[in-house]
């Protein structure tokens, strides 16, 4: 007997938190359950957009072509390519995602556009 209620009513088997079936008669294999893990920890980390404010500026780069930069948003709390996205249909352009910075970025000037969507979103924004 390892367990403390062990041979009482009260005795409850621990059970998988991935298939429900108690831990003897589970069938998931580690990988499985690394991706479960990693996938519950991704949803903690998520915070809702009325909680987190974007910055929105236009950078002018070389050759005279501007840029819409959105900052303040980590990809930790957010999903940064599916909010890429749907920015970039909104606005009909390309733009990329900047990983290691957790910066969006638009080709040409959408800054309201910009705005709007994410306000639609619910995020608050900054100029």
């Amino acid at each position: 007997m390892t367990r403390l209620f062990a041979g009482t009513p009260f005795d409850i088997p621990p059970e998988c938190e991935d298939c429900g079936k108690p831990e003897s008669e589970c069938t998931c294999t580690p990988e499985e359950k690394a991706q479960a893990r990693a996938r519950r920890q991704r949803e903690a980390d998520r915070l809702p957009p009325e909680k987190q404010t974007a910055r929105i500026s236009v950078q002018k780069r070389k050759g005279g072509r501007k840029a819409t930069v959105v900052e303040g948003l980590t990809d930790k709390a957010n999903d940064l390519p599916q909010l890429l996205a749907d920015l970039q249909s909104v606005c009909g352009t390309g733009g990329t995602v900047k990983a290691k910075e957790d910066v969006i970025e638009l080709q040409g000037d959408h800054c309201e556009t910009v705005r709007k969507k994410l306000a639609e979103i619910g995020f608050r924004t900054k100029p």
